[in-house]
């Protein structure tokens, strides 16, 4: 993996400097002049000019659904990614009106997948295995996972995007975010459990003694090894693509839950990585907030959203580019 080096914070006071120089009152735009600061240190330039914004949508089925912790079948994953495709899905709608491309990545996908320009196939294996049973993946399926996703990053970078806005898609991934969460939060685990795609009452009950017997079954915190033994294929590839964006100073955009628990990952892999990342939303499951805890996170964005899809992070775009232009359209104020 590329080393992802601290930000250079030493050129911050220059930065503030031209901010406050703007034709505005010093500090009217609040949060957007920190936005701004941000992406100028990530970009390395004091008037960063913002290429393309990109969403990829990261799709894998997970072994962790035998133990019925999803009120879908695992097949509503392939069908969903035909949605993406078709243009008919939220996240086809946000990206069409936030101006980015959209891409989706069958990571992991249990079922084979038409061949679509937009498509990506970087597929690991049909599904992950059942993680309440055994490792959801090998070591070797993980690293292969995280290496396609920081290529992935890297052939972004080389088409100009400067925006990456990951998402997923996958039947049962609430689950396999929740344990992820639990270790490398770290918070206890039925803090972190939620009704995903909408469980009911003995369904959420079924989830949560699934997750209990998955975490009894091994005491991982490392985050390669906790990426193993409880995650998908989705997750640990935008997990890479999140690392391969950082590493080459792009604004990485974090989406929800389960892209959270993916950021989480990356950041306990290479800490430097966390610097480069903006968080969309505060979503509305409920181990959301752990998340955002663990790596101090103040999300731009509170709408009550739980979709996943990436769908935050593409409502995120548009203020991602408000802030730069502070820097690169807005006059100076006249000395």
């Amino acid at each position: 993996m590329t080393p992802i080096p601290p930000l250079d914070h030493s050129r911050e006071p220059t930065i503030r400097t031209v901010i406050d120089g703007k034709a505005k009152p010093v500090g009217s735009l609040g949060r957007l002049e920190a936005l701004a600061l941000r992406i100028a240190l990530i970009r390395g330039e004091e008037r960063p000019s913002l290429g393309k914004a990109r969403s990829v949508i990261f799709a894998g089925d997970h072994g962790l659904t035998a133990e019925g912790v999803s009120s879908h079948p695992p097949e509503v994953t392939a069908a969903m990614v035909g949605n993406f495709l078709a243009g008919g899905a939220t996240i086809s709608a946000f990206t069409r009106i936030a101006g980015a491309e959209l891409r989706v990545v069958d990571a992991g996908v249990m079922s084979a997948l038409p061949a679509h320009p937009d498509l990506i196939d970087a597929k690991i294996a049909p599904g992950t295995q059942n993680a309440a049973q055994k490792p959801a993946m090998t070591p070797e399926q993980r690293d292969t996972a995280l290496e396609k996703g920081m290529a992935l990053a890297r052939s972004a970078v080389a088409d100009g995007v400067d925006i990456l806005a990951p998402g997923e898609m996958g039947i049962g991934n609430t689950a396999a975010a929740s344990l992820i969460v639990h270790r490398l939060a770290p918070a206890p685990l039925d803090a972190v459990i939620g009704r995903g795609a909408g469980l009911d009452d003995e369904g959420l009950t079924r989830k949560r003694a699934a997750l209990a017997k998955a975490a009894a079954r091994s005491d991982a915190t490392d985050p390669l090894d906790v990426l193993a033994e409880f995650g998908g294929f989705e997750i640990a590839m935008m997990a890479g693509f999140m690392l391969g964006g950082a590493a080459e100073n792009r604004i990485v955009i974090i989406d929800g839950f389960i892209a959270g628990a993916a950021a989480l990952v990356a950041a306990r892999i290479a800490p430097p990585a966390r610097e480069r990342m903006v968080f969309a939303h505060r979503s509305a499951e409920p181990g959301a907030k752990a998340i955002l805890d663990a790596l101090e996170a103040d999300p731009l964005l509170d709408l009550g959203l739980r979709l996943g899809e990436g769908s935050g992070a593409a409502l995120a775009i548009p203020m991602v580019r408000a802030a730069a232009a502070i820097l690169t359209d807005l006059a100076d104020y006249p000395r």
